[in-house]
């Protein structure tokens, strides 16, 4: 299949660019912002609208900065080290979902606890809205070419730009199928049937880290590190720690924490 070789930057003036990669970060937490926003209108959840704002502005900074620290120590450390300033070049790429969600956690946990208000509960109302912004961040790596698949001869097998010239899986498709379209119907119809705050959470967690260890059966490992024990990948690796601790979580809330 022909890859559409869509151009990464939309419009660009002087040194200041505009892409398409940056815009499906806007498009996520836009519809994450919302959806949350109708879920507390149609619910009559007792959230005012400045707390909500309050809360997006940190997980907003706390998603970037934990996704650029996890991607700096999980993936590629050594390069790094060697070249600090390359810390802050954003738009030479590395971001971490890992990182990004431990530090929208980090960030959110903090704002809600500052708010006095319970945080399973705030979580539950997010969490379903976020695999969303995981599909629309995957569009973004399909359009820039990059977290592309293994070599494939299935029909639907692309062309990579800038690649050995084999055709591969668009594996950022899979990815935005099932970490978000997918996961996003799963918790979306579950958040109204839970039996405990912080169910949704948990079943985030797990599914999340099973999708995305299907997936990275598809996808090329990431070139500094290729493969870890000759089998896994960092992002299965990861994914495997999730799923442990999304276990953990759901055992936790419903052996300590009383019903919704």
């Amino acid at each position: 299949m022909q890859y559409p070789n869509i151009d990464p930057v939309i419009v660009k003036v002087g040194p200041f660019a505009i892409r398409w990669y940056g815009l499906m970060y806007i498009f996520g937490f836009a519809t994450s912002y919302f959806l949350v926003l109708y879920q507390i209108k149609n619910k009559y959840v007792d959230i005012s609208r400045k707390f909500i704002d309050d809360l997006y502005f940190y997980l907003i900074l706390g998603l970037i900065v934990g996704a650029r620290l996890g991607y700096i120590l999980f993936y590629n450390l050594d390069f790094y080290i060697k070249n600090p300033v390359e810390i802050f070049a954003f738009w030479h790429g590395g971001m971490s979902f890992h990182g990004g969600l431990i530090g929208a956690f980090v960030a959110g946990f903090i704002i809600i606890k500052k708010g006095n208000m319970d945080f399973f509960r705030i979580a539950d109302l997010i969490i379903p809205t976020c695999p969303l912004g995981l599909a629309f961040g995957r569009i973004g790596n399909f359009i820039n070419g990059e977290l592309y698949g293994k070599p494939s001869s299935v029909p639907w097998a692309m062309v990579f730009p800038g690649t050995d010239n084999i055709p591969r899986h668009p594996s950022q498709l899979y990815e935005a199928f099932l970490e978000g379209i997918c996961l996003f119907i799963i918790l979306w119809l579950y958040k109204d049937r839970k039996k405990y705050e912080g169910d949704v959470l948990a079943l985030f967690i797990i599914l999340y880290g099973i999708f995305r260890i299907f997936c990275e059966f598809f996808r090329e490992p990431d070139a500094q590190i290729g493969f870890i024990f000759g089998v896994l990948t960092m992002g299965q690796i990861l994914s495997l720690i999730m799923v442990c601790i999304g276990f953990i979580l759901k055992f936790y809330i419903k052996t300590f924490r009383f019903k919704k």
